[in-house]
């Protein structure tokens, strides 16, 4: 069964988060693909009081080992370079969550 990984990202700021949202479609979500990931979703969620500005990536994976060997090898330097460009100094959170779909249906 997949295995999702999923990032909700909030921000303070209408143009961090665009940048933000740019610089997944510039590369980063293409490398999370090309780490090993078979698909993503990115989507801008409604917004609510307590989150204004919220963003979802979700990435699915073939199963948890080819997202642990994601973690192991691309993670790393996806993850710094991500931090280097939108550090919470920017306003920036982000909640990373682990699953295994349990049941998925194509339409």
């Amino acid at each position: 069964m997949s295995f999702a990984y999923t990032v909700i990202a909030d921000f303070d700021s209408p143009q961090v988060a665009g940048d933000w949202v740019a610089w997944l479609k510039d590369g980063h979500l293409q490398a999370v693909l090309d780490g090993g990931a078979r698909s993503v979703d990115l989507v801008r969620l409604e917004p609510t009081a307590e989150h204004p500005l919220r963003f979802e990536a979700r990435y699915l994976f073939a199963d948890l080992p080819t997202f642990q060997r994601y973690e192991q090898t691309a993670a790393p330097r996806l993850r710094a370079d991500g931090l280097a460009r939108f550090p919470p100094s920017r306003g920036v959170r982000l909640t990373r969550v682990l699953g295994e779909v349990l049941e998925r249906l194509p339409g």
